[in-house]
């Protein structure tokens, strides 16, 4: 796996490194990146970009924002977040998925949690950028699910947002690069054996709700269902057909 480093500027001793994947993410990565830049914590954060090889402008909006771009020519998002990863300097690891928007106070509330001895992940609530009743329970179901499941002690957090130590991280091995989907869910399990799981209800992050948008909101309930039920009985990533990518 051959990949190339490109070091836009230096950030020195950085606290945290934000690790964003991607792959021709035009539509979304400029907003995610602006979010980024716009954060109150006073700690030096550092921004990667990992991107498997994109062919519209995604490199070139990075470029303007991001303090590293890691280039792959293997695609997927595990590779993509354990590739930053490998050139993060901060001790902490928080990843965004390309589509992701973080408040100003995001970074700030969720290191107050990350940073203590004995928590190993931590995310926070999920809102939709699109306004829909419909999509806003969608996604208030997930944030139930993803607390419910730290209490029945088998964690179950999108990694649309999450952060952890560094150390923890090269503990477990990273993302399961094998996992097409669900690599998020098999992490957050995995990890759990390394210190608590926390959800901070000080902040929330938006996301975009396009999958769906696309497959449509009882179709993608339905669907969702089905892949993650799959995930249960069998360990495996057999939905993954699919779930497609949309851009």
């Amino acid at each position: 796996m051959k990949e190339r480093l490109i070091l836009i500027r230096k950030v020195k001793n950085p606290k945290i490194s934000v690790i964003i994947p991607t792959l021709n993410e035009e539509k979304y990565l400029e907003k995610t990146l602006l979010s980024i830049k716009a954060q109150t914590i006073k700690q030096l954060y550092e921004i990667i970009v990992s991107d498997g090889k994109s062919k519209d402008r995604t490199v070139e909006i990075a470029k303007k924002y991001a303090d590293k771009i890691v280039i792959c020519n293997k695609k997927g998002i595990s590779v993509g977040r354990n590739l930053g990863s490998k050139y993060a300097e901060g001790e902490i690891l928080v990843f965004v998925d390309a589509d992701t928007i973080l408040l100003p106070n995001t970074l700030e509330e969720v290191y107050k949690e990350v940073k203590k001895k004995n928590v190993a992940l931590v995310s926070c609530p999920v809102v939709p950028s699109s306004y829909s009743p419909s999509f806003y329970f969608l996604y208030w179901f997930y944030n139930q699910f993803s607390k419910n499941s730290i209490k029945v002690g088998k964690p179950q957090i999108a990694g649309m947002f999450m952060a952890t130590k560094k150390e923890i991280f090269d503990l477990v091995g990273g993302f399961d690069e094998k996992l097409k989907i669900l690599e998020d869910f098999d992490f957050s399990e995995r990890i759990s054996k390394f210190g608590k799981v926390k959800i901070v209800e000080s902040t929330f992050v938006i996301t975009s709700p396009r999958r769906i948008e696309k497959w449509g909101k009882a179709r993608g309930a339905v669907k969702y269902l089905a892949i993650y039920l799959a995930y249960l009985l069998t360990r495996r990533d057999v939905g993954w057909k699919i779930y497609k990518p949309i851009r």
